[in-house]
């Protein structure tokens, strides 16, 4: 198998089990659910649970060489590729009802992440990203926006689950940029903030404290898309960071500046 086949065979495979992830999810959004709450990292359900035993049947069968780095099973290594999953980011959102929460599956293939599919059961809508080829929205090419400044810009962000220090950062943050942009959102799922970012409804996107999958197939979304991605300090991103700005290339530095003085303070 060609390299070229081998990521369209990613592809195909990480839609597949995006697709049934996002099928359980469905099955139990605004039902009665089995509800705990994990220390610090907010809630999980048994429609979580459900939904990663449906991508990780798909994807295991298709790469059963691959290692796996997911929210709920935890991780397992490989030295020729991982598969880095979200079954429900969003969590708190299906709990209340509330359709911002999606699926979000990566492909970690010779040391980068060449494919990111991030999946929107609500809307059923369907992003797609291939390193080198481009990001589109259900199968059209998407891109980032052209807004320049901060005060023209619709921007999101997201908050920590710790109710300390980190937390009244995050609000001074908060309050700082809204006083300049347009508007701040805070929808409550990092990998769909990303996937917006990348087809131009926000123009910027900043959190902290943030874990592999939720991130990894939205930064490819976004570089994709034409955007940029880094952490904090202007540091190329990847997926283990805790850490993250991404935003179209015009916005970038401004909003950069801006995120990084209000958090310089906790590094």
């Amino acid at each position: 198998m060609t390299d070229s086949q081998m990521i369209e065979y990613l592809k195909k495979t990480a839609i597949d089990a995006a697709y049934a992830s996002g099928k359980d999810l469905m099955r139990y959004f605004q039902k009665p659910l089995k509800i705990r709450e994990k220390k610090g990292a907010g809630l999980v359900t048994n429609a979580d649970v459900l939904a990663e035993k449906a991508a990780l049947k798909i994807l295991t069968r298709a790469t059963p060489d691959f290692g796996i780095i997911a929210e709920e099973s935890g991780r397992t290594e490989s030295k020729i590729g991982r598969w880095i999953i979200d079954p429900l980011d969003g969590t708190t959102n299906f709990v209340h009802g509330f359709p911002m929460f999606c699926v979000s599956i990566a492909a970690e293939w010779k040391g980068e992440v060449v494919v990111g599919v991030i999946y929107h059961p609500p809307l059923k809508d369907l992003y797609v990203a291939i390193r080198g080829k481009g990001a589109r929205l259900n199968g059209k090419k998407i891109k980032v926006s052209e807004t320049k400044k901060i005060k023209d810009s619709l921007l999101t962000t997201g908050f920590t689950y710790r109710k300390d220090q980190w937390l009244q950062v995050e609000m001074q943050a908060f309050e700082s940029l809204s006083k300049i942009a347009r508007a701040i959102r805070r929808p409550g799922s990092a990998a769909l903030d990303l996937a917006y970012v990348a087809c131009g409804v926000f123009d910027g996107f900043w959190e902290q404290n943030l874990s592999p999958w939720d991130v990894a197939a939205g930064t490819l979304l976004v570089q994709e898309a034409g955007g940029k991605v880094t952490d904090f300090n202007k540091k190329k991103s990847h997926f283990e960071d805790k850490e993250i700005i991404a935003s179209n290339p015009k916005l970038y530095s401004s909003l950069q500046k801006a995120v990084e003085s209000k958090y310089c303070t906790l590094k």
